[in-house]
């Protein structure tokens, strides 16, 4: 009785996971990018660095010497401790168009991102704002054109992909990626059927108005996390948002490349997602546990051998459509070389998530410091 009751449940949920990758990742395997042309805007760049010299030196030629007339790159220096400062100063007197902006800890906003953020963006003089990290460079010096040509007539909010780097023969490189995939593939998605609910700091761009309008982050000032992801939950609707999956839209960030240090990363980043509206986070939870069920009750029921030739075959018919659509994916996002890992890469995450899940339960994640 309790098998055969486990029976159809795993029916049922192989059936919401096929439905899902048909109906929703579709949006991302068959969408075909565009640019669209239009007088340049003016850009204000926004990086935010602690404690980033080394990676301010290799990465801001990037930004600085992008294809682009009328823009300004706003740097912020925030309360770090090395030669950060120096390095932004040193690249101040060689090109024009920085604005240095530097941050001292403030009690009550201590070792707080957001601040920092909020000083920079209300020092930037444009009114378009485009986001990059201080670990990450523009896939191409087109990265500033492809971003701003999608702030169409209505358009506000601007969601880019952010990939991280390949390392050759690192499976930790890939597992990074596939769940860097993964992620964007949902918000990118889900913002194609007109519910955006996040966005990566790495690559984001919004205006000017829309930041002051929502009154910045002072409704999630007190949690340390979520400058970009929780501001586009908070903002973000179906007539706002536009996404760009050109490949010189693409940014690049230096991986984790160690186990430890990525577990750390993933859980100050899970914690936000607590903080998503309540549609937001029932979509999300649902669709993570129909992989938890989907993984848990097929190999239970192939284990026990119940009924195994339907569940096998569900099992692999599931997984083929996976891979057609998830390939299509990984061709937009330019991550082909991880798609053969995909089973197993699709069942680690799902335990890793559930680990992370109860270990923040435990213990408080470290933040932005």
């Amino acid at each position: 009785m309790v098998l055969s009751l486990l029976f159809y449940v795993f029916i049922v949920l192989v059936c919401f996971q096929i439905l899902y990758f048909l109906i929703v990742f579709t949006k991302i395997s068959f969408h075909k990018a565009f640019s669209t042309p239009i007088k340049e805007l003016s850009i204000s760049v926004i990086v935010c660095a602690k404690n980033e010299e080394e990676n301010l030196k290799n990465f801001l030629p990037s930004i600085l010497e992008q294809n682009y007339a009328n823009f300004e790159v706003v740097l912020i220096n925030d309360a770090s401790h090395d030669d950060s400062l120096l390095v932004m100063e040193d690249f101040a007197n060689k090109y024009k168009n920085i604005k240095i902006v530097n941050v001292k800890n403030n009690e009550a906003f201590w070792a707080n991102k957001k601040y920092a953020l909020t000083l920079g963006i209300k020092a930037s003089k444009h009114p378009y704002l485009l986001f990059i990290d201080a670990d990450c460079k523009p896939r191409s010096n087109n990265w500033i054109r492809e971003m701003s040509s999608q702030f169409q007539s209505g358009k506000n909010i601007v969601l880019g992909y952010g990939a991280y780097a390949k390392i050759k023969n690192s499976l930790l490189n890939k597992l990074i990626r596939f769940e860097t995939m993964l992620t964007a593939m949902q918000y990118f998605s889900w913002a194609k059927i007109g519910i955006p609910y996040m966005g990566v700091g790495r690559n984001l761009a919004y205006t000017k108005n829309a930041f002051f309008e929502a009154s910045g982050f002072m409704s999630h000032m007190h949690i340390k996390s979520g400058d970009d992801d929780l501001f586009i939950n908070q903002i973000a609707n179906s007539e706002n948002t536009a996404i760009s999956l050109s490949p010189d839209s693409f940014t690049i960030s230096t991986p984790k490349t160690s186990f430890k240090d990525w577990i750390n990363q993933k859980k100050r980043h899970i914690t936000t997602a607590n903080h998503y509206k309540t549609n937001h986070k029932f979509i999300l939870a649902f669709y993570y546990l129909s992989q938890l069920g989907f993984w848990l009750l097929g190999i239970l029921l192939l284990i026990l051998l119940f009924k195994w030739e339907i569940v096998l075959t569900l099992f692999l018919l599931r997984i083929l459509i996976q891979y057609i659509v998830f390939f299509g994916a990984s061709k937009k996002l330019d991550e082909k070389d991880i798609i053969f890992f995909l089973p197993l890469f699709d069942f680690f995450l799902v335990a890793f998530q559930l680990t992370i899940f109860i270990s923040n339960l435990i213990s408080k994640p470290r933040h932005w410091k």
